[in-house]
C-alpha cells in the first residue's frame, strides 16, 4: 500500500515513516498542503492519506475538504488538535477516521487497515472474499471454508497449522506479522516458550510451495507474505525489450 504522509514536523514525519516501512508500506512524504494536492492527482496515486491539520502553507482542513471533493481516497487525520469540535470538523469534512497525537504505530497501522478494508482499497484487493471465503494472490488461492490451498490450480497439501498460519498471514498481504502476534493468533494462546515454532513451520510452507519468496523474512520482527507472481511480471521486458 502506498501512503501519502502530510506532515511538517520532521520528527512525527520520521518516526511514522520508519514504522510503515519496517512493516512494508511505501510511504511518500510531503510538508505542505500545495505538495500534497500535487501528490494526489500524481502517478502512481497513494491508496490512502495521513493528513496533519497544522501546515505550514495551508490549513490541513481546506486539504481535506480540497481532496474529498475530487477522490474517495481514504483520509486519516493525525493532529495534536485533540478537542471533540476538531475530531467532528475533521469527520464531516469527509476524513475517514482522527487519530491524535501522540499516538503509537500498531494503532494507526490498525486503523489504516480498517479504512481501507471499508473502503476497498490498497491491500484490500487482495482481501478474502466474504460470500466465497476465497482469497486470490497471483497464482496462489487460499480457500476459506474448504480449508484448502491451491498454487497454479495444483492443491498444496497443508497441515491445520501450517493453513492456519498462512491464512493468518494472507489477511493483510505485505504487511509484516511479529513472531509474538503469529503466535497469540495462530496458536491461539499467550505464548511463553520459544518462537522458533513458527519458523519451522514457515519453513515447511516454504518448502512445500516451492518458492521461499511467499513468505519473506523481516530480520528481528517476523514475517509477511509476498507475491512472486508480481514480481516475476514487473521484470519480464515489454514492448521493444522483449525482441
Amino acid at each position: 500500500m502506498r501512503v501519502l504522509l502530510v506532515e511538517d514536523d520532521p520528527a512525527v514525519a520520521g518516526g511514522v515513516k520508519d514504522g510503515l516501512s519496517t512493516n512494508g508500506y511505501t510511504v511518500d512524504h510531503v510538508s505542505t498542503g500545495t505538495a500534497a494536492m500535487a501528490a494526489i492527482v500524481s502517478e502512481p496515486a497513494p491508496d490512502i492519506v495521513l493528513l496533519d491539520l497544522g501546515l505550514p502553507d495551508m490549513d490541513g482542513q481546506d486539504v481535506c475538504r480540497s481532496i474529498r471533493s475530487d477522490s474517495q481516497i481514504p483520509i486519516i487525520v493525525i493532529s495534536a488538535r485533540g478537542d471533540e469540535v476538531d475530531k467532528v470538523v475533521g469527520l464531516e469534512l469527509g476524513a475517514d477516521d482522527y487519530l491524535a497525537k501522540p499516538f503509537g504505530i500498531r494503532e494507526l497501522i490498525a486503523r489504516m487497515r480498517a479504512v481501507t478494508r471499508r473502503s476497498g482499497s490498497g491491500a484490500a484487493t487482495n482481501a478474502p472474499n466474504p460470500v466465497s471465503g476465497q482469497q486470490q494472490i497471483g497464482t496462489l488461492l487460499i480457500d476459506r471454508r474448504a480449508q484448502r490451498v491451491y498454487l497454479a490450480d495444483a492443491e498444496v497439501t497443508l497441515t491445520a497449522k501450517e493453513f492456519a498460519l498462512l491464512s493468518f498471514l494472507a489477511e493483510d498481504p505485505g504487511a509484516v506479522c511479529r513472531r509474538t502476534d503469529i503466535l497469540n493468533q495462530v496458536w491461539e494462546t499467550d505464548w511463553y516458550g520459544p518462537t522458533k515454532t513458527v519458523d519451522a513451520h514457515v519453513a515447511s510452507i516454504r518448502k512445500k510451495l516451492g518458492e521461499a519468496k511467499w513468505i519473506e523474512s523481516v530480520r528481528g520482527v517476523g514475517f509477511r507474505l509476498g507475491n512472486p507472481d508480481e514480481e516475476d511480471t514487473a521484470a519480464a521486458p515489454v514492448g521493444p525489450l522483449a525482441l
